[in-house]
């Protein structure tokens, strides 16, 4: 005979949640007995002193304890084996929480799961009761001829009671889950910084991976598409220079073609060094606003006071009179994700003076590491008015500096000067 796939389930269900119940029950009743036991020892020493109560009691309590400490793991195991339902491990300083349901919350429990496991057996009983009478004997069958009657309402409340049984068994498994997780579950605090710890890695996790693929598209344009571009713009040179005897049309063609072979690779050049410079990440930070500097439009002074480390290899107890030109201290190196945010806020806020900075005439970048933070100043002497929430540009400044857990300052007044300032942390 096939069973209907909806009864088969309701009958899994069913049996999972007696099994969670009776599980429950066992460890339940454990503290209540526990409880039963002390009472009636603290009774006996009121009531009936016995010198060997103190002796028993003094061993009583600690086992109380235990139990309410002790409990917690098979409780786990039942919720995770029973219901899936994954309990966090508590740690000892809530030891308070786990007393709370192992010996306050657990003996409330019991009492309703004994209830439904004795509804279970009545409602099995009453349903057979046909079954119980056929096995007595036929004399008394036959002597009690009116027992079809009693027997088959018997049989219907058995088997209402057992219809019963699965609502219930599923309410009082919801409750008990609702309470375990309340009780035995992680705190609202914990769960909020447990929730803050995961954001904070996968944004780390998401800023590194940019950073990758930024590196992987910046050696890709540079050892491909670049490659071919200068290629093109040798062979192009190659042609002006050999081929004099072409007509002037096809000279003009060649010079156009040649000019815009090299503007596309000047072009080319600097979306490169827009997506990841290769200077920054093998010379440093110190060299790489260097170059920023040298190539800006307007006069940019540059100041960077980082931390210098010995070159590894070298030894601390260095002479005085080293020779010329061997280094010997290095800027210490942060971490790649805050470097790379450091060089493209000076990058962009540079580009925006140029653009956008009225009557600018000189710009200062001055980077210092203070302890733990990385502080970038950039200022320009230009005519101000700069708003932060007008335009993209500014937003995604400040945006790329969140995402490293930095903060973004900007002040620009009306008749200048403007001045952003950023605070990246890099922890030693």
């Amino acid at each position: 005979m096939t069973v209907p796939p909806r009864l088969r389930r309701a009958l899994v269900r069913m049996r999972r949640d007696i099994a969670f119940i009776a599980a429950g029950m066992t460890l339940h009743l454990l503290p209540l007995l526990l409880h039963c036991w002390v009472v009636m020892l603290l009774l006996g020493t009121v009531f009936d002193p016995d010198p060997d109560t103190p002796v028993v009691l003094a061993f009583s309590l600690p086992l109380l304890f235990v139990a309410g400490w002790g409990l917690t793991e098979p409780q786990r195991w039942r919720f995770r084996a029973l219901c899936g339902v994954e309990l966090p491990r508590p740690r000892f300083r809530e030891i308070k929480r786990q007393f709370g349901y192992n010996l306050l919350i657990g003996p409330l429990l019991v009492v309703l799961e004994l209830l439904l496991l004795a509804l279970l057996l009545a409602a099995v009983a009453a349903s057979l009761v046909l079954v119980w009478v056929w096995l007595v004997p036929w004399q008394w069958r036959r002597d009690h001829g009116g027992y079809v009657v009693p027997a088959g309402y018997l049989t219907a409340v058995g088997l209402l009671a057992f219809a019963a049984v699965p609502p219930l068994a599923g309410g009082l498994v919801r409750l008990e889950i609702l309470v375990g997780r309340a009780v035995l579950g992680v705190s609202r605090s914990d769960e909020l910084a447990r929730r803050v710890e995961d954001l904070t890695e996968s944004r780390a996790g998401a800023v590194d991976a940019a950073d990758a693929e930024r590196r992987r598209i910046e050696r890709d344009l540079h050892d491909g598409a670049q490659q071919r571009l200068v290629s093109l713009a040798l062979n192009l040179g190659l042609a002006k220079a050999t081929l004099t005897d072409l007509p002037p049309e096809a000279q003009q063609v060649i010079d156009a073609a040649h000019r815009e072979a090299k503007d596309a690779i000047e072009e080319l050049n600097n979306l490169v060094r827009g997506l990841h410079p290769a200077v920054l990440d093998e010379l440093g930070l110190d060299a790489a606003l260097s170059g920023l500097a040298a190539r800006a439009p307007l006069p940019v002074r540059l100041r960077v006071d980082l931390p210098t480390d010995l070159p590894s290899g070298l030894p601390t107890d260095l002479p005085t009179d080293l020779p010329t030109g061997l280094p010997t201290d290095l800027p210490q190196r942060m971490a790649p994700a805050v470097e790379a945010v450091a060089y493209f806020v000076v990058s962009e806020a540079l580009t925006n003076i140029a653009k956008h900075a009225r009557e600018a005439t000189r710009a200062e970048v001055t980077v210092t590491r203070l302890g733990e933070i990385l502080r970038v100043v950039i200022a320009d002497d230009g005519l101000g008015g700069a708003d932060p929430s007008g335009g993209s540009g500014l937003k995604g400044l400040a945006q790329r500096v969140r995402s490293v857990d930095g903060t973004f300052r900007m002040s620009s007044p009306v008749g200048g000067p403007t001045m952003m300032s950023v605070e990246l942390p890099c922890p030693m």
